[in-house]
């Protein structure tokens, strides 16, 4: 792509950045103020003035006024297929997207039809239109569910999951609409470059990937184009997973390192903290001291492997051991599952299939559970999340909790944000904060409020950060005799099953911060009169944004509800961003078993803040990379 196309884009967006709130509220209300002229069609003319519409869509020829028509006939169509008739805030959002935009809509707000509603207009504009979304369930359930409206448009939909075949990816991938993960579209848009032989040259691949190549088809690629993007849970997938590579590669045939992984673990048992090195817990990184560099070398056999006489290599493999015993933990960074590690994302709490830890990091965590070591692997190619969304010409998304990460969404990637306000008043009560010195004080207090608000006939959602958490507070409650469901990683199959009980009266639902993101949580017969769901969060998350998701299940679409935090001063977050004034606290209020002050809310606050400043530095890193490398590529 050439600096004038690149230019063009970034003017387009510019260009929908003066679209604001306001323009959106009055088209929205102008789209609602036609219902009765819709709802008067005959199916007929109803038919008649969409293939009309879509005319002139295709012809690019398409005035503010049209825009409005084309809106009130998809959300006339959503009526009569699926008895689903679009909010004004709905179809503000729509709209929003429409215009390249990201939209703040919060959970329960019907994301699932704004986001129908929405590719309906581009796919008549642009297409292939992806419609990313978090999981292959919640893919292939919009896919189907949301396919009447797309045929009454003249549209197919189809999805793409894990388990779908090669043969079938490319019929789906050519169809106007498509659903899919992130994970799985851009595996395979890597995959289409090898074919390519492209993968080191981002300038063509943006040529090509804009159809202006007939070779994709001669080479058998799977993705005919990157046209437009509506993002589902857009800061997660735009801002948490942004600088996650997504990698390509190939087993080695034999690993000649196995042996060293295990040597190393062996070494690295024998090394004392402090004294022979120091964990970085933020970092999830080890340095060795001078004292444990020498430790390491009188250690060594004379009749060792050559590679330990090579002292950079030595302390590598014996660093990432050590990083492995002291900074990755199971059932909480990973699961053993079927004697092999699995990797749990940190901000959704599921499984990452397939995926690997690099440099040898992931050889050395199956060294430390002695369990068979995996032939590392050759990269083939990789590619950010951050820089293969920048090359869609349309890039649009929408999450409950867009205005936290407002201004790095701007800055990265130049769309403005909008926040929708809600179709009813919200409800959701917050109760104070308890905190606590210790941990199993925390828990015992999580327990109280369960069974305080069990007895009122309430249902209750309790957040927890790992796997490791939520089978503990599952165990506690099965001591208490509490009956319950757990959602997390290693039960995520069942996923929309326990959401959808989650609002019965008196249902106890434990779960890590996935907390079923895209499948609402309904109140059952009776709840609403009993003060609707109550959320406990047991540790706050590095991300403020993630706190904000899990209370935001509560208190949906005007419905009562609650949610409180009760975290103590031996939470992970303290430990890792704020470790100094955690450790004094600890000390002042050793013993105390009562809630402490909520002024050391001040040092949760700190950490947080440190956390998200880390992980901000580090995408800005990647983004400065990319600009470099943008820079240094020829034109």
């Amino acid at each position: 792509m050439g600096m004038d196309a690149m230019a063009g884009r970034w003017l387009s967006r510019l260009k929908h950045s003066k679209i604001g709130l306001k323009h959106l509220r009055r088209d929205a209300e102008a789209v609602v103020a036609m219902t009765p002229q819709w709802h008067a069609l005959s199916d007929e003319a109803l038919d008649a003035k969409v293939l009309e519409l879509r005319e002139i869509f295709a012809r690019r020829t398409h005035a503010n006024e049209h825009i409005r028509d084309a809106a009130a006939a998809v959300r006339e169509i959503a009526r009569r297929e699926t008895g689903e008739e679009p909010y004004m805030v709905q179809v503000m959002g729509a709209l929003g997207l429409f215009h390249g935009q990201i939209v703040e809509m919060v959970t329960g707000e019907g994301k699932t039809l704004t986001a129908a509603l929405a590719a309906t207009l581009l796919g008549w504009l642009r297409r292939p239109v992806h419609v990313i979304t978090v999981n292959d369930y919640l893919a292939q359930r919009d896919a189907d569910g949301r396919s009447p409206i797309f045929r009454r448009a003249g549209l197919r939909a189809g999805a793409v999951i894990n388990d779908t075949a090669e043969q079938d990816r490319a019929a789906i991938y050519r169809l106007p609409i498509v659903y899919i993960t992130q994970k799985e579209l851009v595996a395979d848009w890597l995959r289409d470059q090898l074919k390519l032989g492209r993968i080191m040259d981002p300038v063509s691949t943006r040529w090509l990937m804009e159809g202006r190549s007939a070779s994709r088809s001669q080479a058998g690629v799977l993705v005919p184009g990157l046209f437009a993007a509506v993002v589902d849970e857009a800061d997660a997938v735009l801002i948490d997973e942004a600088v996650t590579p997504l990698i390509i590669a190939q087993p080695r045939e034999e690993d000649a390192q196995s042996a060293m992984y295990t040597r190393a673990r062996d070494l690295a048992a024998d090394l004392k903290e402090k004294e022979h090195f120091v964990v970085d817990l933020q970092r999830k990184q080890v340095q060795l001291t001078n004292e444990g560099r020498e430790k390491l070398l009188s250690m060594l056999r004379p009749d060792e492997h050559e590679i330990w006489h090579a002292a950079r290599r030595r302390e590598e493999l014996v660093a990432q051991a050590l990083s492995a015993l002291h900074c990755y933990f199971n059932r909480q960074h990973y699961q053993i599952v079927e004697e092999k590690i699995v990797i749990v994302d940190e901000y959704t709490g599921r499984f990452m299939q397939d995926r690997q830890w690099q440099h040898g990091l992931h050889q050395a965590v199956e060294a430390k559970h002695s369990l068979e070591i995996t032939a590392d692997r050759d990269t083939l190619a990789s590619l950010s999340f951050q820089r293969f969304f920048k090359l869609y010409p349309h890039l649009c998304g929408m999450t409950g909790t867009a205005a936290d990460a407002k201004p790095e969404i701007e800055t990265t990637y130049g769309l403005p944000v909008r926040i929708i306000p809600t179709n009813r008043p919200i409800r959701r009560t917050r109760y104070p904060d308890l905190i606590f010195a210790t941990s199993r004080r925390r828990w015992e207090a999580v327990l109280e409020e369960i069974e305080t608000m069990h007895k009122l006939g309430r249902p209750v959602l309790v957040g927890t950060r790992s796997v490791e958490a939520s089978e503990l507070l599952s165990w506690l409650l099965t001591e208490r005799g509490l009956k319950h469901q757990v959602l997390n990683a290693i039960h995520h199959k069942i996923e929309a099953q326990i959401i959808a009980e989650a609002g019965h009266a008196g249902a106890i639902t434990v779960a890590t911060n996935m907390a079923g993101r895209g499948t609402d949580i309904k109140l059952g017969e009776g709840v609403a009169e009993n003060g609707g769901l109550h959320v406990i969060l047991t540790e706050r998350h590095s991300a403020r944004r993630v706190d904000r998701q899990l209370f935001g299940r509560a208190g949906r679409q005007g419905d009562p509800g609650s949610a409180r935090v009760i975290i103590s001063l031996e939470d992970d977050l303290v430990i890792k961003y704020a470790p100094w004034l955690a450790a004094t606290l600890r000390r002042r209020f050793k013993g105390r078993t009562t809630p402490l002050p909520l002024w050391t809310r001040r040092v949760f606050d700190y950490a947080q803040g440190g956390a998200q400043n880390q992980a901000f530095r580090s995408r800005a890193m990647v983004l400065r990379h990319d600009e470099e490398l943008d820079r240094a590529l020829p034109r």
